[in-house]
């Protein structure tokens, strides 16, 4: 029997699996993808994120295999620029944005590292309950049609915005948000640029983001219909014509490289805040909590998430007392989720002008201070108070 099984071996369920194991607790994680595949993703961690990677040995890692740090932050609204040295703080230079097949495996392996079971080729098909409804453990599937039921004092999904937990348990949907962009998005070698750069314009809004290997990705965001009346056919052009619209130098830039990079097509997907809690069952990272990926923050979310989860369960099942942690554990979430959540909207729906965004961007900025006191608060306080995930951390 495990006290913790884990839907997803991804940013959120392995990072959780990692202070899980690391605090003593029992954890099987299962993921039906092998090890060291990519994913969609913004790359780009802000700064609350960075810090847990730090504190919990994974930013050395990353750094040692080649991402680089982030400096600085310029934001381009039209022709007016505004660049913010980031100063090194709390043990950290910079900022980092991995590419997901590098941070997803360093933290699966830390996961495994510090006791935790990790099951490649394996799903969770459905959860086991008792006549009470409470779960009991997890139901999975795996290679030839393979199965077999765990017991476990809890089953967490980690398994993404079309969570096969959430749908189980129906999770209720606490919070839906319209608005949402479309993505066109690729990778070029060498543009050496100083930092994450963030573009917006008449409709359009785009970025870069330095990665691994000397690559940036760079994105073009614009509504969703745009996308869909164009289809796949029409991606460079659409993606050539929405950089154009926030910088002509960027264009200009881009196609001066000689270098045709594939593009990938994200149709953009609604903000939901769900549920993040029943009986014997809980969700973190996209399964509970997916917004726009126009501001970033998706990683940041997940790692938070996963740490919160995390302290919530090793404190209720060591004190009998889970469901009143989990229920704190969710009343947090929402409560540093829900103004990012309405920012986040709000820039996504690309009714805006430029210094309309402007102040959308400071209030993101003033959003994000709470999440990183928190962070900084549990570094402060795990040794005094001999917080079970201390050494977790430490």
């Amino acid at each position: 029997m495990f006290d913790v099984v884990i839907a997803g071996a991804r940013v959120a369920g392995a990072s959780t699996a990692l202070l899980l194991a690391r605090a003593g607790l029992r954890v099987l994680v299962v993921d039906p993808a092998p090890q060291g595949r990519d994913t969609l993703s913004t790359h780009a961690l802000m700064r609350g994120g960075v810090l847990q990677l730090h504190r919990w040995g994974i930013l050395e890692q990353l750094i040692a295999a080649g991402t680089p740090v982030i400096d600085a932050t310029t934001f381009h609204y039209g022709s007016e620029r505004i660049r913010v040295p980031l100063e090194p703080k709390d043990g950290i230079d910079g900022l980092v944005a991995p590419r997901r097949f590098l941070l997803d495996e360093l933290l699966s392996d830390a996961a495994a590292l510090a006791g935790a079971h990790v099951l490649r080729g394996w799903s969770l098909a459905d959860l086991t309950r008792e006549s009470s409804g409470q779960v009991v453990g997890a139901r999975l599937r795996g290679p030839e049609g393979r199965s077999m039921d765990v017991p476990a004092a809890l089953v967490i999904g980690a398994d993404g915005r079309n969570s096969r937990v959430a749908r189980i348990v129906e999770a209720r949907t606490l919070v839906e948000e319209r608005a949402a962009t479309a993505s066109i998005y690729g990778y070029w070698p060498d543009l050496a640029d100083d930092g994450y750069h963030w573009h917006y314009g008449d409709g359009a809004a785009a970025g870069l983001i330095p990665t691994n290997d000397g690559m940036t990705c760079v994105f073009a965001s614009v509504k969703p219909e745009r996308l869909r009346s164009v289809g796949g056919g029409g991606l460079t052009e659409l993606f050539d014509g929405s950089i154009d619209v926030v910088s002509g130098e960027l264009g200009e830039r881009l196609r001066s490289t000689a270098i045709e990079p594939r593009l990938r097509g994200f149709a953009g997907a609604p903000t939901v805040l769900r549920q993040a809690h029943g009986a014997g069952w809980a969700l973190v990272g996209d399964a509970g909590y997916f917004k726009d990926p126009l501001t970033a923050h998706g990683i940041t979310d997940a790692l938070r998430d996963a740490e919160l989860l995390a302290r919530a369960v090793t404190d209720g099942l060591g004190g009998g007392r889970l469901d009143r942690t989990l229920a704190e554990y969710q009343a947090t979430r929402d409560r540093l989720s829900a103004e990012m959540i309405d920012v986040t909207a709000r820039i996504a729906s690309m009714e805006w002008s430029l210094s309309e965004v402007k102040e959308l961007h400071r209030a993101l900025s003033r959003a994000m201070r709470g999440e990183v006191e928190l962070i900084r608060g549990w570094a402060r306080a795990e040794p005094a108070e001999g917080h079970p995930l201390a050494q977790a951390v430490a």
